[in-house]
This record gives C-alpha cells, sequence and structure tokens, in this order.
C-alpha cells in the first residue's frame, strides 16, 4: 500500500435482422460526420469518457502514480476535466472555462461564461462543448477558446454534453433534453420531462438515455426524440446511465440501483445500500460484466452485472460523488475526504492514496498516461507515471 499526501435471470430482447441493420447504419453515421468518440482512442474527450458512460480508461496509468503537477483554478472545480491531445479541458465555479497544457499544467485560454461551470466539457473535432448554471450552452474553438455559438435555455445546466452524429445532447433544469445540430447549434429537437434532467445522457443503441429527477429512466429515439420505453423507479435520479450490452446501470438518490434493459425498459434488478444509503451521485463504472458504484454512504462498491450482488465495498472517509474510473487492474475514485483512491478491482483493497487536503466531487479523467483530478477549494493535479 503506498499513500501520498499534500498540503493543498431475464432473457434479452432479442435482436432482429433490422435492428442490427439499424445499429450498423447508426455506425456509419457517425463515421461519415466525423464524430471521435474517446472509446476509439486514447484521449478522454468527454464525460465518462465516452457516449456509452463506461468510465473506462483506454490509457494505462501506475497503481500509485506520482504528482506531476499542480494548477491554482482560484475556485471550485467539480467539472470533470476532458483531455484530447496535450491539453486539459475543464469548468470552474468562478465561471471560466480553462485549457491547460498537459505536459506541464500552464494555462493555455481561458473563457468566461456568465455563472458556474459543473458540467464537464465534451470536446468533439476542434470544438468544445459546454453549459453554465445560468442556462447557458456554450460552442468554442478547442484551439483558441473562441465562442463559435450559443443555445440559452430556461434554466441551469449542470448535464454533461454527450456528441452524437452530427448532434451534442445535454439536459437542463428547465425539464428538458436537448439535442442541437453539432455545428450550428440550431434545436434539432428537446425531450420534456416532469422534473430537471441533472444528469448527462447516455448514447448507445441509437437511444438517448436519462435517469431523471421524476422518477424515470427513459430511452429516447436519438434521431426523432420519440420515447421508446420508459422505466418507472419512484425515486428520484441524478446520474449517467452506464450502458453495457443492452443494460444500463443507474443508482438512485435514496440508496438503490439498478439494472435497466435498453430495449423495452424492464428493471432486471434492483437492490438498496446495506443500512440505508442516502444516495447516489456518482455514476457507474463498467467493470467486465460487472459494475462500480460509489454513494454518500462514503462507500465505493462492485457489484454482479447480472444479479446486483455485491462483491466487494470499500469505506472512505467521507461522501463519495466522484464517479469511480476503471483504468486497467485498478479504480480510481475522489471523496468528499479530500482523498484520491487507488484500489484493486478484484478485491476493492486500497493501493495507493493522495490527500489533496479538500473534497473531491469531480471525477477522475484518465488518458495519454495522466489522471486529472480537480478539488473544492480550486487545486487541479495531474498524476502520472
Amino acid at each position: 500500500m503506498y499513500e501520498a499526501s499534500n498540503n493543498r435471470s431475464l432473457a434479452p430482447c432479442g435482436r432482429t435482422a433490422s435492428t442490427i441493420l439499424a445499429l450498423f447504419a447508426l455506425a456509419l453515421m457517425m463515421l461519415s460526420a466525423g464524430v471521435m468518440f474517446a472509446q476509439t482512442s486514447d484521449d478522454w474527450g468527454s464525460f465518462r469518457g465516452g457516449p456509452e458512460m463506461q468510465g473506462i480508461a483506454k490509457s494505462t496509468l501506475p497503481s500509485n502514480p506520482r504528482l506531476l503537477w499542480t494548477y491554482e483554478a482560484h475556485a471550485g472545480v467539480e467539472s470533470s476535466a476532458a483531455i484530447v491531445g496535450d491539453t486539459v479541458y475543464l469548468g470552474t465555479k468562478n465561471a471560466r472555462i480553462l485549457a491547460l497544457g498537459l505536459s506541464n499544467g500552464k494555462l493555455k485560454w481561458i473563457f468566461q461564461a456568465k455563472t458556474a461551470v459543473s458540467a464537464s466539457p465534451c470536446i468533439v473535432g476542434k470544438t468544445l462543448y459546454a453549459g453554465d448554471e445560468s442556462g447557458e450552452f456554450y460552442a468554442l474553438n478547442a484551439g483558441t477558446g473562441k465562442l463559435i455559438w450559443k443555445f440559452h435555455t430556461g434554466d441551469k445546466i449542470i448535464s454533461s454534453a454527450t456528441p452524437g452524429p452530427g448532434v451534442i445532447l445535454f439536459g437542463s433544469y428547465d425539464n428538458n433534453l436537448y439535442c442541437l445540430d453539432a455545428a450550428t447549434g440550431k434545436l434539432k429537437w428537446k425531450f420534456k420531462t416532469d422534473a430537471q434532467v441533472h444528469c448527462s445522457p447516455c448514447i448507445a443503441e441509437g437511444r438517448a438515455i436519462i435517469a431523471g429527477c421524476d422518477g424515470y429512466v427513459r430511452f429516447i429515439n436519438l434521431k426523432t426524440g420519440k420515447e421508446l420505453a420508459k422505466a418507472s423507479v419512484d425515486t428520484n435520479l441524478a446520474v449517467a446511465p452506464a450502458y453495457r450490452a443492452g443494460n444500463v446501470f443507474v443508482g438512485s438518490l435514496t440508496g438503490e440501483y439498478m439494472s435497466v434493459r435498453v430495449c423495452d425498459g424492464r428493471i432486471l434488478w434492483r437492490h438498496k445500500e446495506q443500512g440505508g444509503g442516502p444516495g447516489i451521485y456518482a455514476s457507474a463504472a463498467i467493470a467486465g460484466k460487472d459494475a462500480i458504484f460509489a454513494s454518500r454512504s462514503d462507500n465505493v462498491f462492485k457489484v454482479d452485472g447480472s444479479t446486483g450482488k455485491t462483491l466487494w465495498a470499500f469505506k472512505t472517509g467521507d461522501s463519495v460523488d466522484s464517479s469511480p474510473v476503471v483504468c486497467g487492474s485498478s479504480v480510481f475514485v475522489g471523496s468528499d475526504d479530500g482523498r484520491l483512491y487507488a484500489l484493486d478491482l478484484r478485491t476493492g483493497r486500497k493501493l495507493w492514496m493522495f490527500k489533496a487536503g479538500s473534497e473531491i466531487k469531480a471525477s477522475p479523467a484518465i488518458a495519454h498516461g495522466r489522471l486529472i483530478i480537480g478539488t473544492s477549494d480550486g487545486g487541479v493535479y495531474c498524476f502520472g507515471k
């Protein structure tokens, strides 16, 4: 163990030939639109590493990384970073979007938003997309930080943007899920829910999938914006659904966690944390056929993807809003106890810990052999070999 410190049973829905052809056609659309997703490269281009919200790093990282550089943002950083090439992008609570050098942490540019930027930046090609808490959604030149276009919603945006084929999706506290033309910012469609859309949308199987504050997991046709299915869970949801093999994993604000089938919205299994967990605000990570959750009960825990049975649990010193990330044989996650942890993926044993000295609500971003994470007191940390 190493410690670093710093004073600062249900059958799946059948796959018909038409469904397979439709999915193949969607893949071709993505390629023809020139959409580059983080899952196909070593970049971490959007929240959770890509549209399926799996939280799996393609890059390698030692289980006991060393601190390479720090940056003082002078305001809280709850926005998870995006990493593309040699640039780190993140938002701050003092209404800024920053671009930093991945190799040295030096500032490249600043964009001044209207209010706090809690959503993670999303990079597609040469464009950065992010919303702020005034309800403005921005498209910026990723190389210069210059505004390309902006789109106004009716309330704050916490939802991180997700890229689709030629489109960009995000939610707003005005109860809508928005789908915009990625190039122009023109509205393609919007879907009205019964409460705020806090979560970042997951995109899988030609659907936009959201877990809402209205108590539904909704499956929406990505092309038309029409609802295809929904699951009523009778509890509020705020996390991005994590997709794997026809199902999504979702946690609730009452401490329940579940697996929901994408094709018809059927809940396959559903459990509540032992002892009555106070709430899950972190998105799950995919670990092979299993899932890793984190909660405000201070726990990070791995469950069997088929049954929901707990395989291991690790107790941190405070609530965990940071969404875990799987990197090789390790799981990296932050906690409100001010520590960044590396856990053994198989056993949950602590391998390494870094004391940042302030709450870590942002989720790790891992790319190009580097891990980037921010803290509530404005620290930005880069770790690597």
